[in-house]
């Protein structure tokens, strides 16, 4: 499972990237503003910055809804750096827009999905990545996992190269799950991904051997 990180802050960003398990930067205008970043020159050269921070893929996602502005955005994205996908909503003209960029080799993120319908489309369109937001889900009382698992279900059936991006994950044992369903990737917070590093059993055991270490010196 690939690990990306769902934020615009270059510092959380860096923080994961030193780990080494991170694949790739998710992020949008909600986030972008989160951090203070405003103007579309301003934004470009952010997304710019992230490239240079991270090895893999970063999605920017275009403010158009209509066809002729996703493609004006997007390939003024796809221009900025070579690891940029495009991030376009799932609505028709998001579609035809993925399409569009399909075709010519650059690679999309169609994002806000929330139904597999929504997901066998997107990969028809040749889709790169198909963003389902599982936490948005189960914010309403619905099974945002369940949504997973019909998506690789439906993918598996047709061998689709659509990678499933989890997104809007909230916490680690969305993480742990979405792996058990064999989501290609998550996208979260820095916390989601930090937090799998934490077990009582580890602190326990930890502060043991240290204990021992100093009783014999």
């Amino acid at each position: 499972m690939k690990f990306f990180i769902d934020t615009a802050n270059l510092e959380q960003i860096k923080e994961a990237q030193d780990m080494g398990i991170l694949d790739g930067v998710t992020t949008n205008p909600s986030l972008m503003a989160k951090e203070g970043i405003t103007g579309t020159d301003n934004i470009m050269k952010h997304y710019v910055n992230i490239c240079k921070l991270v090895d893999g893929d970063v999605s920017a996602e275009v403010i158009a809804t209509d066809f002729d502005g996703m493609v004006r955005e997007g390939e003024a994205l796809a221009e900025l750096h070579d690891q940029i996908v495009v991030k376009l909503p799932m609505i028709k003209d998001g579609i035809k827009a993925c399409k569009y960029f399909s075709d010519k080799g650059v690679k999309t993120n169609m994002t806000l999905v929330f139904s597999a319908g929504q997901a066998l489309l997107a990969a028809k369109a040749g889709a790169t990545y198909v963003s389902p937001f599982i936490g948005r889900l189960d914010d309403i009382s619905t099974d945002g996992l369940n949504l997973i698992a019909e998506i690789r279900m439906i993918y598996d059936n047709y061998e689709f190269e659509t990678e499933i991006l989890a997104a809007s994950v909230r916490h680690t044992m969305h993480v742990i799950d979405c792996a058990k369903l064999g989501a290609d990737v998550m996208t979260g917070p820095l916390s989601s991904i930090t937090g799998l590093l934490n077990h009582p059993l580890t602190d326990i055991g930890l502060e043991k051997f240290l204990a021992d270490f100093k009783k014999g010196n």
